[in-house]
């Protein structure tokens, strides 16, 4: 492996540390009561590498790509936006160990905990859903404002977000399987009672 593959490497490992700990003290201390300082220190680097990574303390959560979606979109074959995001999500989730699934899931359902995280992340929303269009309908072969797209981004982003949200809820939950099986559903047109 090459020197760029290490530095990579490494400054993963930097960035979960820091992740890591951060959650950790969110949980003992709370989001409120805990200092960028304490997380630089509890994650043994200096504040100002903490800042190389997160801009802010709100960042540590609403910079968090999980999965990494957009990446994996862009690795898809053409064909239907739900069967694309469908496959983007395998490939995004086979991409991540069990412990970065779990702690993926730990900082979504904290998110959702802390209204200040839920309105940043809300704000942040836009942008993201701009990038997974524009892939998605250069894989569909349709325009970025084509209402079947949007109807079904729409639809296969909140099958995901009710998945999340009961994943939340329940960790023995295997949330990659669960997304799969419901992405599957919605591909299949939604037959009820589902399969």
């Amino acid at each position: 492996m090459g020197e760029g593959g290490l530095r990579a490497r490494k400054k993963a490992r930097t960035r979960e540390a820091i992740l890591r700990e951060a959650f950790r003290l969110f949980r003992e201390r709370g989001y409120h009561a805990t200092t960028v300082e304490q997380i630089a220190e509890a994650a043994e680097v200096s504040p100002a590498t903490f800042f190389r990574y997160f801009p802010t303390k709100e960042d540590l959560v609403t910079l968090d790509r999980f999965p990494p979606l957009v990446e994996a979109l862009a690795v898809q074959p053409p064909g239907a936006p739900v069967t694309v995001l469908r496959g983007a999500f395998r490939t995004a989730f086979a991409a991540l160990s069990e412990e970065e699934i779990l702690a993926g899931y730990a900082r979504e359902a904290f998110a959702a905990t802390v209204p200040e995280l839920l309105a940043a992340n809300l704000r942040r929303s836009p942008g993201l859903l701009r990038e997974v269009i524009d892939v998605l309908a250069d894989r569909a072969g349709c325009a970025t404002d084509d209402p079947g797209l949007r109807n079904a981004v729409g639809a296969a982003l909140g099958v995901v977000a009710m998945v999340w949200f009961q994943a939340a809820r329940d960790p023995a939950m295997d949330g990659p399987a669960e997304i799969d099986r419901a992405l599957a559903h919605l591909e299949a047109g939604l037959p009820f009672p589902s399969p």
